[in-house]
């Protein structure tokens, strides 16, 4: 055997042990198949598939999650974020809770002077005047708050010519409330029983204001 024939056959060996290292590396395809489109995606190669559909836009959840598709409620909650589209409804209930507990607390305590920003004239006259009948009386509360055990959105509405916004919001509360006369007796309530109050509160702000504050407008059990 000469030298050329045993190159050549050292060559052909070699090359049939590459074929076969890269097909255990790479593997193999059975049959045609086209080769994949430089740049495309799972994404792009899914919308052309004939059952994919894709929808945009739909319900929106910040609302639709606290009143129903479609209400009065929902669409003034609607016309609320597109004048002011910072607002949003889930963040308004948050501060709403905790409004809830600071009003209350303030009203309960006696403390209604530190409650004016947050209440409409009307409401905070009503507040005081109880607040005076307590002192004249010689009346004192010592009130705990335990916490918010419900707070839902009520009812919604929105004036697009003033841009003035209510909102109505149902709460259960929960605290220690104890009545105690110029002696110091206890006349009604108890340190330690819980009581729940439930209480249905109208907020007002005119939206794409400066002034960031809901007011307390209105109250009702």
């Amino acid at each position: 055997m000469n030298s050329s024939l045993l190159q050549l056959l050292v060559l052909a060996g070699i090359a049939v042990f590459l074929v076969l290292r890269l097909r255990s590396v790479l593997g193999s395809r059975d049959g045609y198949e086209k080769p994949a489109v430089p740049g495309s995606s799972a994404r792009d190669r899914a919308a052309h598939r004939p059952d994919f559909e894709v929808i945009e836009g739909g319900p929106d959840h910040d609302i639709v999650d606290h009143v129903p598709e479609g209400s009065p409620a929902a669409r003034a909650l609607a016309e609320m974020k597109r004048v002011e589209p910072s607002f949003g409804v889930g963040d308004f209930l948050g501060g709403a809770r905790g409004a809830y507990e600071m009003i209350l607390m303030g009203f309960e305590r006696g403390k209604v002077d530190e409650l004016i920003p947050f209440l409409a004239p009307d409401v905070y006259e009503t507040f005081a005047d109880v607040v005076q009948q307590r002192q004249e009386q010689g009346l004192t509360i010592e009130a705990d708050f335990v916490g918010v055990r419900e707070t839902a959105l009520h009812d919604a509405s929105f004036d697009p010519e003033t841009r003035r916004a209510e909102i109505t919001v149902r709460f259960i509360g929960e605290l220690t409330s104890v009545v105690k006369d110029a002696e110091g007796n206890v006349i009604e309530g108890s340190p330690t029983a819980i009581k729940r109050q439930k209480d249905i509160w109208t907020f007002a702000r005119v939206m794409g204001s400066d002034d960031p504050n809901w007011q307390l407008v209105a109250t009702d059990e």
